[in-house]
């Protein structure tokens, strides 16, 4: 799984669909789960969430997701 290219992916799919961002912003990890189709485990969706969190508040979210990257090698 290409963690950067998913979490690129879900962030273009909150910020087009003001429903899927509310759905987010009240419980991202079920939201991001749902989006991916699989069962994330939870330390690891943690992280991903994060990545979410901080593409959609603008910081710059290469260096969470390149951290998050070596956990699915």
């Amino acid at each position: 799984m290409d963690v950067k290219a998913k979490i690129e992916e879900i962030v273009k799919k909150i910020k087009a669909d003001p429903g899927l961002a509310k759905n987010f912003q009240s419980n991202p990890e079920k939201t991001i789960e749902s989006l991916l189709g699989v069962d994330i485990p939870d330390g690891v969706l943690d992280q991903v969430v994060s990545g979410v969190k901080a593409a959609l508040v603008g910081d710059k979210a290469s260096g969470i997701v390149d951290k998050i990257t070596g956990i699915f090698k």
